[in-house]
């Protein structure tokens, strides 16, 4: 071969995307890249017993950027029986350190699909799981410092949003590229990566709305989208058997499997505000224009006003099934009120000036939780179930609204934001925290786009296991 033809060959096989390859982390078989001109496709092979936690072993072929990019590839993981939880990832990274922080666009040996990430450098890594499995295509997108996943079920299929976004923030510049995790210290795996692209980003114009309904396991902070919609969906709530997620869709109140699936209608239409009793045979809901509160029997039973006087905002079913604890404005100051399910008496427990609001009662009945700004800032109280005897629960630098405790008692979960707020913002950066009410310390679960729409009802599964809320993002 003339030292021309030597050239063109070695051309030909230069890798036109990234600049170099490495192994990340300790293992005991050095990873190996081999790309394939004619195919353009990248065959990588990783060790490594794990991508998660505090830190991360694989193979890793990148390149250092800036700016906002998306990257996209056909994935196939090679060999059968490996470690269910194997992984070919697109990944943007701060540093080559194995415990840099990251996100990346995972798809494990058994299909699932997610987006994870390690907000900091030695952070514990955090993931959400979509609901689509072995897709053809995956892409991972970077829009300033937050991070979202794209899905495309089959070839040549248009690619969709697959789940929320997460919050990891990197200076420039950074590392993206390619990953292969074998998830077992003694092995070697393979993944091929074909039809990559890496691009800057680009606005097509005016983003679309799109609203992610999710699951989070309040032990190990890990999310799950068990619904994906365009447009506005808002208010989950758990069956009282944990087999399904109600939620509101444009006044219409509709329902999916827990576990994640199609929705299917429900006959009622409803506000934001809306309930189950306990023993699942009857449903309330503020619905109207003048605000007032619905009964009706479940499934398809004919709602009857049960309120009165309006403004009546449902909140909650007492742990018995007997009342109804809503809030509304009565002689001009804001009120929480409860109401006889059967006889329609009304009674006033706590009012004031300022803001008392979203009551919700312990499973014990003992109290009454709700958020008030009657101290200037948004934080979270609690009263007795008989109006009697004020306590403020939180007191920190953050508004909170939306308090629920969990059916077992030991814990209550509230949404919060920057303290300056005192009404719920709106598709704004805010933050899901629970408290253990033995000792009062509160844990982050999450950040998420929401507010308004995202946690108003009684969310916890029925097992205080898992939260759900919907989260929003714009493509």
């Amino acid at each position: 071969m003339s030292w021309i033809g030597a050239l063109l060959l070695f051309a030909l096989s230069v890798d036109p995307i990234f600049e170099s390859h490495t192994d990340i982390g300790p293992g005991l078989h050095p990873g190996s890249l081999v790309y394939d001109p004619a195919s353009r496709t990248y065959t990588i092979s990783g060790s490594g017993e794990n991508m998660w936690f505090a830190s991360d072993a694989f193979h890793f072929v990148w390149k250092k950027v800036s700016g906002d990019v998306t990257l996209s590839a056909d994935i196939a993981i090679l060999g059968q029986g490996g470690d269910p939880h194997r992984k070919a990832v697109l990944m943007i990274r701060q540093e080559l350190d194995p415990d840099s922080a990251y996100a990346d666009a995972a798809l494990h040996g058994d299909g699932l699909t997610s987006l994870q990430s390690r907000e900091a450098k030695g952070a514990a890594t955090h993931e959400i799981q979509a609901g689509v499995k072995a897709p053809a295509r995956l892409r991972l997108s970077k829009r300033g410092d937050y991070f979202h996943i794209s899905t495309a079920p089959e070839a040549g299929a248009p690619l969709q949003p697959a789940g929320g976004w997460m919050k990891v923030p990197l200076r420039e510049p950074f590392y993206v590229g390619l990953g292969v995790c074998a998830h077992n210290k003694d092995v070697v795996e393979k993944a091929v990566f074909s039809n990559v692209e890496l691009t800057a980003a680009t606005s097509s114009g005016k983003p679309q709305l799109f609203s992610t309904l999710e699951t989070i396991t309040v032990s190990s902070t890990d999310r799950r989208v068990a619904y994906l919609a365009s447009g506005r969906i808002e208010t989950p709530l758990w069956t009282p058997d944990g087999s399904s997620l109600l939620f509101t869709d444009n006044g219409k109140l509709r329902r999916v499997p827990s576990s994640g699936g199609q929705p299917e209608d429900l006959p009622f239409s409803v506000t934001r505000f809306y309930g189950i009793s306990p023993d699942g045979k009857r449903i309330a809901f503020t619905s109207d224009s003048q605000s007032r509160v619905y009964l009706a029997a479940l499934p398809d039973g004919k709602p009857e006003r049960l309120t009165k006087n309006s403004p009546s905002r449902f909140h909650a079913w007492s742990p018995d099934g007997n009342s109804i604890i809503f809030s509304g404005e009565r002689q001009r100051k804001s009120a929480i009120l409860n109401i006889s399910a059967e006889e329609g008496k009304e009674t006033l427990l706590i009012s004031g000036p300022g803001v008392y609001d979203n009551p919700e009662y312990s499973p014990d009945s003992r109290y009454i939780y709700f958020n008030s700004n009657r101290d200037g800032s948004m934080q979270i109280w609690r009263v007795h179930s008989d109006g009697i005897g004020q306590e403020q629960i939180t007191s920190d630098d953050m508004s909170s609204w939306f308090p629920h405790p969990s059916p077992d008692g030991k814990s209550l979960a509230f949404l919060s934001a920057p303290a300056a707020s005192q009404t719920p913002p709106r598709d704004a950066e805010v933050l899901l925290r629970v408290m253990s009410l033995a000792d009062r310390k509160i844990k982050l679960l999450g950040r998420l786009t929401g507010g308004e729409g995202s946690f108003e009802l009684p969310s916890w599964s029925p097992d205080s296991r898992r939260l759900a809320f919907v989260s929003y993002q714009f493509f």
